[in-house]
């Protein structure tokens, strides 16, 4: 009979948690609505059930109403979002995970001390775009793959420090950091990993997964960064690999009976998702889920003292 395993860790991390607690902790104190700059979190299902309790999320500060309150997403604002909010006179209450704000620090310490910042991470994604934000525009370099590395053009090769994005790939990331090593000898590389906890857990955890599947099933939204590293991580271990919001998305098409499918969750994806997707796997006659526990995690962030 087929073998279905549920690793761990996976899904929600202390940050994620957080944000969704921010979130439902500011409506039960303060009442519908509540404003929220962009997803509290990249994924579809929190999105949406957020929504149903009077969450409004928006794209920038201005699509605020005057007065309201307006909380800061998970991913971390540029300086520019937060002095916009400050104009307005909005009550702002910041979601940013701890580890996304240790970065933060990290990158304007270097851009006090006059070095030169790197940071590596993906155009476009709204991590990048606030962590590069806190440093005057176009004082920071971004690279996402080694051979970007090659173009980047420095002041002094002397005087050179790098960060990341939390949420890349591990392999990838080391990747840059060597060529970034080879290229500049002296660079400053940040003095804890920046990848957080969570990202490196759950991909070491889609690793073993993967030597122990033949499909692996990735719970997460397309537009969340480490659930779709931890696709590549899966593909990259030789497996087929597949990420989906929920259970909807499943094609029977991508596994046979005798496949064994291991199911792994984004750290942005709640829990009840895995339990729907086991349950559709068992509707159809596959077995039960066993858990492949690969690494212990008891990280917890406290709420903003405003919400405590």
């Amino acid at each position: 009979m087929s073998q279905v395993l549920l690793v761990e860790p996976r899904g929600f991390c202390a940050g994620v948690d957080r944000a969704i607690e921010i979130v439902e902790r500011a409506l039960e104190v303060y009442g519908a609505p509540v404003y929220v700059r962009h997803e509290i979190v990249h994924n579809k299902f929190v999105v949406e059930g957020l929504k149903a309790k009077g969450a409004v999320f928006i794209a920038e500060v201005d699509d605020a109403p005057d007065n309201s309150l307006l909380i800061f997403s998970a991913h971390g604002v540029s300086k520019s979002v937060r002095s916009s909010a400050d104009v307005r006179g909005l009550r702002v209450i910041d979601a940013t995970c701890p580890l996304v704000t240790k970065v933060h620090l990290e990158l304007l310490r270097h851009y006090q001390n006059g070095d030169q910042v790197i940071l590596i991470g993906h155009a476009g994604h709204p991590e990048v775009e606030g962590t590069m934000g806190q440093a005057p525009e176009g004082s920071v370099l971004l690279v996402s793959q080694p051979e970007d590395v090659e173009q980047l053009e420095v002041a002094d090769a002397e005087r050179v420090a790098y960060v990341t994005q939390t949420t890349l790939s591990v392999d990838d990331t080391a990747d840059v950091i060597a060529a970034l090593q080879t290229r500049f000898p002296n660079i400053q590389s940040p003095k804890r990993e920046d990848i957080c906890y969570a990202t490196s857990n759950r991909q070491a955890a889609v690793k073993e997964l993967a030597a122990n599947s033949d499909v692996v099933l990735v719970i997460g939204s397309k537009n969340s960064s480490n659930s779709n590293r931890l696709r590549e991580v899966a593909e990259r271990s030789g497996c087929s690999a597949y990420l989906i919001d929920g259970c909807e998305d499943i094609e029977p098409g991508w596994f046979g009976f005798d496949d064994r499918i291991g199911i792994s969750a984004g750290a942005s994806a709640p829990e009840v998702l895995v339990e729907q997707v086991s349950e559709w796997l068992k509707a159809r006659g596959f077995a039960a889920p066993q858990v492949l526990k690969v690494r212990e995690e008891n990280v917890t962030f406290s709420l903003p003292t405003e919400l405590r």
